[in-house]
């Protein structure tokens, strides 16, 4: 494996429209959503271990998450997990692990991947990341895996490249925000859009100097601290003045603003799993088209619903559709799919009045 490639997950999410499953003390990216006896995060290490040394694989996470990124990466040692005092969004944890990485090799290439998102056929995710990985290494760009859309989300933002660019890995024109749905059907109608995956690949080199360039009291701050990275004093000056940083997305901060910014289509199967409704897309149904994950099910007049419950449970259901069903302790949430959205408002209208 190549020495220079480095990977950053990002696993400080919670994750709360995936309530009562995922919580703030322990979200989503920790749990076996899939039933497939893995959880998310295991399954986005083990699928970027296959192209990148395990030992530079860092995990990104607050730090109330530590000890169960520990429990469920074995093969990490603590000098991988990267620890956030505070939940300051994308840009400066990006800006911060790139730091980090730079001390340890300046010629690095890294992929920023979230903790918890669905792909299918690694085969190809390993193709596409070589290809954006081989890129990068040649050329001074930002990069960003793109998804083809396959129908008018509006959960996603979207990408949109210059139709006009021939090559394989496209120049970005600009990066909106989550359409309606009618503007969503025009971005799939023009065929020069596509879904932003939130997976982004540069060298470190780059990536500091576009915060160089379009965040430099951010980078100021984070350099005023860098004799520390990577050593013992590290997480003393992290734990003093991060809290204090602006708390902005990478792409606010940097890919909106730079020039340089370009988009390899995917060729995999892709899903954020953000919501209840996302997992049910890619759940196995039954012939009633409901997903079922744990759950022994006995349904009458039941269809289009994603039940969910601890293992071994037993679960009768008569004339409901399209439904979310999830048992979890001591929390029972029968809820309409077509309403997932708030979910995480009434999470927290429970956990405000209990």
């Amino acid at each position: 494996m190549n020495s220079n490639y480095y990977a950053v997950i990002m696993a400080g999410g919670v994750g709360s429209r995936f309530w009562p499953v995922s919580t703030p003390e322990f979200p989503k990216q920790f749990h076996d959503m899939l039933g497939s006896g893995e959880t998310l995060i295991q399954k986005t290490f083990s699928r970027l271990s296959q192209l990148i040394p395990k030992e530079n694989i860092l995990v990104l996470t607050h730090e109330k998450y530590n000890d169960i990124v520990m429990e469920q990466l074995p093969s990490v040692s603590q000098e991988q997990i990267i620890l956030e005092p505070a939940m300051r969004n994308t840009a400066p944890c990006i800006l911060y692990a790139s730091m980090k990485i730079q001390k340890m090799n300046p010629n690095a290439l890294m992929v920023v991947a979230p903790s918890d998102h669905w792909i299918e056929d690694e085969m190809q995710f390993v193709a596409n990341l070589q290809r954006a990985f081989d890129v990068c290494e040649r050329e001074n760009i930002l990069m960003t895996l793109g998804i083809l859309p396959t129908y008018p989300n509006t959960g996603f933002g979207y990408i949109e490249f210059d139709k006009l660019d021939s090559r394989q890995v496209k120049e970005v024109v600009q990066f909106r925000e989550k359409p309606d749905y009618v503007t969503a059907r025009k971005f799939i109608q023009s065929r020069h859009f596509l879904w932003n995956s939130g997976i982004f690949v540069w060298s470190v080199r780059a990536i500091l100097e576009a915060f160089t360039k379009f965040q430099p009291s951010m980078i100021a701050q984070f350099n005023s601290g860098i004799e520390t990275y990577n050593t013992k004093g590290e997480q003393d000056f992290i734990n003093t003045f991060y809290p204090e940083v602006d708390s902005i997305s990478i792409d606010y901060a940097v890919m909106e603003k730079a020039k340089n910014v370009f988009v390899l289509p995917a060729t995999f199967d892709w899903n954020d799993l953000g919501t209840w409704g996302s997992l049910y897309d890619k759940l196995p149904k039954d012939g009633d088209d409901n997903a079922i994950v744990n759950a022994k099910v006995f349904s009458e007049n039941a269809t289009n619903n994603i039940i969910r419950t601890e293992p071994g449970k037993t679960v009768v259901v008569d004339g409901l559709d399209d439904y979310i069903i999830v048992d979890r302790k001591d929390v029972l949430l029968i809820y309409p799919k077509k309403k997932e959205q708030d979910i995480k408002v009434v999470s927290q209208r429970v956990v405000d009045e209990q």
